[in-house]
């Protein structure tokens, strides 16, 4: 089976000949070891696209990121603006929305002229057309949650999550349409068959399981009905510890749920095994980057033997990895999955 069939085929709940493996966005890693910068790309889709591609063949994970990184651009379209920095994934210099008012102003079409945005849609578009039928090729995203989060500022939404519920409920809602719009295109067109979307601000480790119930998982649902109606996956990465709501993922509607490191994955097996796909969930720090090739070698067998010996189970780090994780770590962990025969 290819890269792409072995993942698909957990996706869609069957069982492949070997675990499916594969980093998550890994923006940072692929841009600087291919010798460029988050700006110089952005302005050149050709040689974003070439990057993806030849990530792809070093890195010989089953999925392949377009756009890791560049996530919020899709928040400074509607008016606000970015810095780029030397190392790592560009920043939102200030939150744009403060009130309903400010909600109400924001025209989503607007996504559609920004230069960054229609780079990294072509670059998805061409890397597609040149690996589709070996790796599945997905553009990444900010969850709902968090893309909403980012239009209001991480801090207030924390705050109105208590003292304005009604408000966050907009903004997320908000964020949710900005993501189907986004996407739409690329499903339509045939381009997408996995989205990826990163939900960090909808933590086990900011917000309470009540929480994410209220504000994070409707809109997931949402999102996710809507691709289901496509005919396309979501693959959903939440960050911290989410042990404590394990049950509400299958509610989601994600195809694969990514699990950060600091969630039980046995506990998950046990939750999720048999009623979604689920990933995880290699520390992306202390394993990947700061341990030994005998370390990584050993964690990543452990999490398959406990997540994941006989399917429905991703191996992949517990977040994002860091720009500066030794390469050799990196083919340890694809060369276990690799190998590893149910």
């Amino acid at each position: 089976m290819t890269p792409r069939e072995t993942i698909l085929k957990a996706f869609e709940g069957g069982k492949a000949s070997r675990v499916p493996v594969t980093l998550f966005g890994a923006g940072m890693w692929s841009i600087k070891n291919y010798g460029s910068t988050f700006k110089e790309l952005s302005e050149d889709e050709i040689r974003m696209a070439d990057m993806l591609v030849a990530m792809s063949g070093k890195l010989g994970c089953d999925v392949v990121y377009a756009g890791s990184g560049y996530n919020n651009f899709h928040a400074a379209a509607l008016g606000g603006s970015m810095k780029f920095r030397e190392m790592g994934a560009p920043d939102l210099e200030a939150p744009l929305v403060h009130s309903e008012e400010d909600l109400q102003k924001m025209d989503i079409r607007r996504i559609d002229m920004d230069r960054v945005i229609e780079t990294t849609k072509k670059a998805c578009r061409l890397a597609k057309s040149k690996i589709g039928g070996e790796y599945v090729v997905t553009l990444t995203a900010w969850g709902p949650f968090t893309l909403g989060a980012r239009l209001v500022g991480e801090e207030a939404m924390m705050k109105a999550t208590f003292k304005k519920p009604a408000f966050v409920e907009k903004v997320v809602d908000f964020a949710t349409s900005l993501l189907i719009h986004l996407y739409e295109p690329l499903v339509d067109d045939g381009t997408l068959e996995v989205i990826s979307l990163a939900d960090p601000t909808a933590s086990g480790d900011l917000i309470s399981k009540k929480q994410f119930e209220r504000f994070a998982l409707p809109y997931l649902k949402k999102f996710t009905d809507w691709a289901k109606g496509k005919g396309a996956h979501t693959l959903v990465h939440i960050c911290g510890n989410t042990t404590d709501r394990l049950d509400l993922f299958p509610a989601t509607g994600a195809s694969c749920i990514s699990l950060d490191h600091k969630t039980d994955i046995g506990k998950a097996r046990e939750v999720l095994h048999g009623r979604m796909c689920f990933g995880g969930n290699v520390d992306p720090v202390k394993i990947m980057l700061n341990g030994s090739v005998r370390e990584v070698e050993e964690t990543c067998k452990e999490t398959i033997r406990t997540a994941g010996a006989d399917g429905g189970f991703v191996l992949m780090p517990g977040c994002d990895i860091p720009p500066t994780v030794p390469y050799e770590n990196i083919q340890k962990m694809i060369q276990v999955a690799r190998e590893w025969r149910y």
